[in-house]
């Protein structure tokens, strides 16, 4: 009977960030942003600018797509995200 409480009332741990939203709560995982973003910008003319860029998507949306362009379908928090301009925020 000890082991059955220990295994339903003791909390699981589990490895992300838990983001309040109002009423909601999201887990995301914890992404190496400045990973991914490297990947990412490995072939931009303005590799500075290029990370700084997704740098701030990524802590956003805690996603960044794969490659070094396009692939927003996998990330759409990513896509979304634009400039006061209108223009595509993400690289």
């Amino acid at each position: 009977m000890m082991m059955i409480s220990l295994l339903v009332f003791n909390p699981v741990e589990a490895d992300g960030v838990v983001v309040n939203y109002g009423q909601h709560a999201s887990l995301l995982a914890k992404i190496d942003c400045g990973g991914a973003c490297k990947a990412r910008c490995r072939l931009s003319s303005r590799p500075h600018l290029c990370k700084r860029a997704c740098g701030t998507c990524c802590q956003r949306c805690s996603c960044v797509p794969p490659g070094t362009a396009g692939n927003y379908d996998v990330c759409p928090c990513y896509a979304t995200l634009t400039t006061h301009g209108g223009k595509r925020k993400c690289p």
